[in-house]
């Protein structure tokens, strides 16, 4: 698929198929990350409760259980493991540890109806992470923040269920995207990466019916955005200041929750898919609902920030 005149960015290519590297039967399968560190790639099944690491090299997964939803992660820095986050806030946990997570911080213990969702560092290593109404009725959710020195702060609010952050530039300056997934809506903030803040809120692209609604998403090398369509069948990459579509990745599965460049060069995509919520008639056409699935693109992505503490 080429750029249409209205964007600068050149479409990307896929260079290979779509195939599923992991057949998981995941019910909220999310929150990959590739480690560059050590070649492997991490993910999560929500609802669940379980984290992932996959060695592509020799096809072996191991797997860690937990007391509660696990719902993104990113590695540390300056320490062996990962921070997470939990059901109520953030968390340190080492995979190579025999021992259970610890939590940093709780932002949403006196919101027992919440739990966090998605979530990702920034490049100065400050952690993400947004919150979301578990039963997916209620404006209860929030973007927060937090640092390395334990500092957690809560940049916006009223969301139902939210989903990102990526950065990008736009218009010449840096810019935090953040799905908003019932609304649906991605928004746009101009972000000052110095101070960690965001500003000047704008509609980046509404979904319109029959897309789908805006799930995780990533950012590749040319700054190009990478989407996430639950109930939308596919991934979709965008110009990230026009937000017109480039390319798609169409899935086998309708809920498709998340993506992110990993492999050797960063040129491969990786996505992650849900089964929750559908009838026996939907698992039945869809019987890859919940794997994990690869395919190969032209350009890459950029290696996962790791958080400073």
């Amino acid at each position: 698929m080429a750029a249409s005149a209205a964007s600068r960015f050149p479409a990307p290519t896929l260079t290979g198929p779509l195939r599923c590297v992991v057949e998981a039967d995941a019910q909220l399968g999310e929150g990959l990350v590739w480690s560059v560190r050590d070649q492997v790639l991490y993910w999560l099944d929500i609802l669940g409760c379980r984290l992932f690491r996959l060695d592509p090299a020799t096809g072996v997964q191991t797997q860690w259980g937990f007391d509660e939803e696990i719902s993104a992660l990113a590695e540390r820095r300056d320490a062996p493991g990962l921070i997470i986050t939990l059901r109520r806030g953030f968390a340190l946990f080492d995979p190579a540890a025999d021992s259970a997570p610890r939590y940093l911080h709780q932002p949403v213990a006196e919101l027992p109806g919440n739990r966090f969702n998605d979530g990702k560092c920034d490049e100065h290593g400050r952690f993400w992470g947004g919150s979301m109404d578990f039963d997916c009725k209620l404006p209860t959710g929030a973007l927060y923040r937090y640092d390395p020195d334990g500092r957690c702060t809560r940049h916006d609010e009223g969301f139902v269920v939210t989903n990102g952050p990526t950065w990008a530039m736009a218009g010449g300056r840096p810019c935090l995207y953040f799905n908003d997934t019932l609304a649906p809506v991605t928004w746009r903030y101009d972000f000052d990466a110095v101070a960690g803040t965001v500003s000047n809120k704008q509609v980046w692209k509404r979904f319109g019916p029959g897309e789908g609604l805006p799930d995780g998403m990533t950012t590749d090398a040319q700054g190009r955005l990478w989407i996430a369509h639950w109930g939308g069948h596919c991934v979709s990459c965008h110009d990230p200041e026009t937000a017109e579509e480039l390319a798609r990745v169409v899935l086998p599965a309708s809920q498709v929750t998340t993506c992110a460049f990993g492999g050797a060069d960063l040129r491969t995509l990786f996505i992650t898919t849900a089964r929750v919520g559908l009838t026996p008639e939907q698992l039945a056409a869809e019987p890859l609902a919940g794997s994990v699935f690869a395919v190969q693109v032209d350009s890459p992505g950029v290696p996962a920030h790791l958080f400073g503490g």
